[in-house]
C-alpha cells in the first residue's frame, strides 16, 4: 500500500472514529426501573451503559446494589424516594440520616447528581401526600446544605403532564387552578435552591387517545406542516416541543423565568393492546431515534431556542411486573438478555459516513461494546500499518 493510499484511508477512520464518538456521547439519559423478575445483574447493566456511553440515568429508588455497582462509572445519577415515603422526610433528621445513608456513603465514587421527592405526586389525587411534598423538599435540602452537599446535589420532583389545566396553544399553558396551592411553594423552591423543573411528557398518550385526530407525523418528529401558535406565530413540528412550551409558559403565568424544565421521562411502546394504536417496534424505533436526531443538533424548543433539551429516555428494560395495559411492560429499549427490542436509525441525523445498518447498530447497543472496539481496533491496525511504512 503507498503512503499516499494509507494517508487517504487514516483519514477516513480518523473521521469515523470521531462520528463513533460523536454518537455515543448524545446527552442523553435512560430511566432505569426494575419493575420485573428477569433483569441482568447491576453490574452487567453498568458495562452495558458503559459501552454505549450513556452518562446520566435515573432511577425511581435509591437501590445500594445499583449505586455500588456504577462506583468508578462517571455516570450520573438522579435517584428517587417512593411516594411512600416522602412524609417521613419532613423530619429533619429523617432527612439527614436518609442523605446520609443513601447519597453521602457513595460519593464521590458514585455521581449522584439530584434526587427526585416522589414521582407524578400533584396528579395523584392524595391531598396529604401534595401538602407533604414541599416541606419534604425543603427539609432534605436543608440536610444537603448541613453536609455541605447542596452545591453537587439537588432536590426535585417529576410531574405528570396532567398538572396542566390548558396546554394549546404552547403560549397559553397553564397549570389546574386547583393545584396552585401547591404548585405556587414548589416553584418558589425551583427558583431558590436553582433546581430543575422535572415533568414526564409522552405525545404517545395523546395518539392513543385521539389516534384519527392526532397526526402520526407530528408525534413521531416526521415531517409535517405543523402547528402554528397564534398568539406567538412560532410553528411547532412536533408534539414535545408543544407540551415542553406548554409548561414553560404555564410557570411563567406563575410568575417564573428562570426555572428550568427537563424532560424526566418520554418514550414509545413497542407493544400493546388491541386498543393501543400505534404500539409498535417501528413507530417506537421512530420516536426514539428522532429524539435522539434532535438531541444531537442540540435544539431547544421554539419558545426556549437557547435552552438545549435535557431528556431521560423511558426506559432502558421492558419490566414484565409493571400492571396496567400491554404497553406498560413494553417501553424498554432493551430485553432483559441486553439484546436491543428494535433498532434506531441515526440515518439523515446529519452525521456522515455510516450506513443504516452500522449506525443503529451502534445506538442500539446491539453488542455495542465489540462493535466499537472492532472499529477502533480497524482504526488501530491501520495507524500500525502506516507506521511501518517509515
Amino acid at each position: 500500500m503507498s503512503i499516499s493510499s494509507s494517508l487517504e484511508l487514516f483519514f477516513i477512520f480518523s473521521l469515523i472514529a470521531g462520528q463513533i464518538l460523536q454518537i455515543l456521547s448524545l446527552n442523553v439519559g435512560i430511566n432505569y426501573g426494575q419493575i420485573a423478575n428477569n433483569l441482568p445483574s447491576p453490574s452487567q447493566v453498568s458495562e452495558l451503559l458503559q459501552s454505549l456511553s450513556i452518562n446520566k440515568v435515573k432511577l425511581y429508588d435509591a437501590d445500594p446494589n445499583v449505586l455500588s455497582a456504577f462506583s468508578n462509572s462517571n455516570i450520573e445519577f438522579i435517584i428517587g424516594i417512593g411516594n411512600e415515603n416522602v412524609a417521613n422526610m419532613i423530619d429533619s433528621s429523617q432527612a439527614k440520616a436518609w442523605i446520609q445513608q443513601n447519597v453521602q456513603s457513595f460519593l464521590p465514587q458514585t455521581k449522584i447528581t439530584s434526587i427526585t421527592v416522589g414521582n407524578e405526586i400533584l396528579s395523584s389525587k392524595d391531598t396529604s401526600l401534595m401538602s407533604n411534598l414541599v416541606p419534604a423538599m425543603q427539609s432534605l435540602h436543608g440536610a444537603l446544605v448541613s453536609l455541605g452537599l447542596d452545591q453537587q446535589v439537588n432536590i426535585t420532583t417529576a410531574h405528570s403532564l396532567a398538572i396542566l389545566g390548558n396546554s394549546y396553544p404552547p403560549s397559553s399553558g397553564s397549570f389546574l387552578q386547583n393545584l396552585a396551592q401547591y404548585i405556587q411553594p414548589l416553584l418558589d423552591f425551583h427558583s431558590k435552591t436553582k433546581s430543575p423543573f422535572l415533568i414526564n411528557v409522552y405525545p404517545y398518550f395523546a395518539y392513543k387517545a385521539s389516534p384519527d385526530t392526532v397526526s402520526m407525523e407530528y408525534v413521531l418528529f416526521q415531517s409535517n406542516q405543523g402547528v402554528t401558535d397564534p398568539n406567538t406565530n412560532l410553528n411547532y413540528d412536533n408534539m414535545l416541543y408543544a407540551q415542553l412550551d406548554s409548561v414553560y409558559s404555564a410557570i411563567k403565568a406563575m410568575g417564573y423565568n428562570d426555572i428550568n424544565v427537563r424532560v424526566s421521562e418520554t418514550g414509545w411502546p413497542s407493544k400493546g393492546d388491541p386498543d393501543e394504536a400505534g404500539a409498535t417496534p417501528e413507530n417506537a424505533a421512530l420516536y426514539n431515534g428522532n429524539l435522539l436526531k434532535r438531541l444531537e443538533m442540540n435544539q431547544g424548543t421554539p419558545l426556549m431556542p437557547t435552552t438545549p433539551l435535557s431528556i431521560y429516555v423511558f426506559a432502558l428494560f421492558n419490566e414484565d411486573l409493571k400492571p396496567g395495559p400491554t404497553s406498560e411492560r413494553n417501553y424498554g429499549l432493551f430485553y432483559p438478555n441486553n439484546t436491543p427490542v428494535y433498532n434506531i436509525d441515526l440515518q439523515g441525523s446529519g452525521i456522515s459516513g455510516f450506513s443504516p445498518s452500522t449506525t443503529s447498530f451502534i445506538v442500539t447497543g446491539s453488542s455495542s461494546k465489540q462493535m466499537v472496539i472492532s472499529l477502533l481496533g480497524i482504526l488501530g491496525s491501520l495507524i500500525c500499518s502506516y507506521i511501518t511504512q517509515f
